[in-house]
Order: C-alpha cells, then sequence, then structure tokens
C-alpha cells in the first residue's frame, strides 16, 4: 500500500497554475480560508490572481510562515498580484450556516470580488458547487493540501489569515478578557479557562461545543 505522504513533503509551486495556463485559462484564482477551528469571531477568506510575470518567492501555507512572514509576503502579495479580495462571515452567520458552509461562502464572496474575473479557480480542498462549476460559470478543482501546493491558494491562504489576525487583535481590545491577540480566537487553555469564568462575549461562536457548554444552566429543570 502507498505510504500517505506528509504534509511536509508538498512543495509550494505554480505547477498547478501553469497546468491551467496552458489549457487557454490565463486568469487563474486561488482561494483559501483561515479560522474555521476557532471558537470566536468571523471566518476569513481570501482569493488572489497571481502575475506569472511577477513572481513572489516565499509563498507557502500560512500556517507554516511565522506572523513577520506572512506580513512582509502580503505587502508583497498586495502589490504584484493581479487581483486580490477578502471576504468574511461573521460568527452568527457561522452559527446559523455551520461553518462548512460559512467557509464556502467567504470563499464565494473573495472570488466574486475580484476583478478581473478568473476564468480558473483552485481551492484548498473545498468544491465550491457538486457539478465541478463555480456559480459565477468558471470551472475549478478542489486540491487537497492545496495550501501547501499552489502557490495562487498559498497567497490567499496568507492574506486571510493577516486579515483575521488583524481583526482578533482588533477583538482583544473590546474583548481583553480572552486573550484574543495571542489566541486569535482559539481553543487554548487560557482561553478556556476565560470562557468558563466570564463565559462568552458577542463574537463567540455559541454552536461549538466549548461555548455551547459555557451557555447552558447549571441546574437544568
Amino acid at each position: 500500500m502507498p505510504r500517505r505522504r506528509e504534509l511536509r513533503e508538498y512543495r509550494c509551486t505554480l505547477r498547478l497554475e501553469a497546468y491551467a495556463w496552458r489549457r487557454g485559462w490565463r486568469l487563474v484564482a486561488g482561494t483559501d480560508e483561515a479560522g474555521r477551528g476557532a471558537l470566536l469571531g468571523p471566518v476569513y477568506a481570501a482569493a488572489v490572481i497571481l502575475d506569472p510575470e511577477r513572481p513572489i518567492p516565499g509563498l507557502d501555507d500560512s500556517k507554516k510562515l511565522t506572523p513577520a512572514e506572512r506580513e512582509e509576503l502580503a505587502a508583497e502579495i498586495y502589490a504584484k498580484a493581479l487581483a486580490w479580495c477578502v471576504a468574511s462571515v461573521s460568527a452568527a452567520e457561522v452559527d446559523r450556516l455551520n461553518i462548512y458552509q460559512a467557509s464556502r461562502q467567504a470563499m464565494q464572496q473573495a472570488l466574486a470580488g475580484l476583478r478581473p474575473k478568473p476564468q480558473y479557480i483552485l481551492t484548498d480542498a473545498m468544491p465550491l458547487s457538486p457539478n465541478g462549476m463555480h456559480p459565477l460559470g468558471v470551472p475549478f478543482s478542489a486540491i487537497i493540501h492545496g495550501d501547501a501546493r499552489s502557490g495562487s491558494i498559498a497567497a490567499a491562504s496568507i492574506l486571510a489569515k493577516v486579515a483575521r489576525d488583524a481583526q482578533m487583535r482588533d477583538l482583544d481590545r473590546l474583548y481583553p478578557r480572552y486573550g484574543l491577540a495571542q489566541n486569535k480566537g482559539y481553543g487554548t487553555a487560557e482561553h478556556l479557562q476565560a470562557l468558563r469564568r466570564w463565559g462568552p462575549c458577542p463574537e463567540h461562536r455559541k454552536t461549538y461545543a466549548p461555548v455551547k457548554s459555557c451557555l447552558q444552566p447549571l441546574f437544568p429543570a
């Protein structure tokens, strides 16, 4: 049986984009999200169309990069990409839709905001529709470990992560009890302890189990 490939073995290149370019799709967008597993705040997504004439060295899965590296690369993406867009879906919408559908909605909003419009889309494992076509009529491919394999998806993952981290710093000033500037809304021991002590704030995702458990009455009827 073939050995399962480890994430660290993938190399982030433009081979997937080049495959589409050779078939006549010159405007290839990558899209990815950030914040699916967090207990608090919006889920973010970004979409990026890279310019093959203006390469950006160092693009990779945002989770492999330091905050300083992400900020530096984000500035270069803003300056060199043919198009980019960042979108978010609120915590309330995450609760209403579920995180999978909210992530897809954020990606679709980011893609819809691209000018020029993409001719082909690469996503990080997220099918945008059941039939292989984005609702705008653009074909797409859902790539497993796409943010570690595709430069366009990696660029989108970086923009989504940088935007969401900035939002968490803003929310930390509003809700300083939860340590959001450090934990970015994820369920660290300190965040969970604060949640149990103070209860959830308006930005917590009420359908997530650690948050939901803090909403239950101490002595249910």
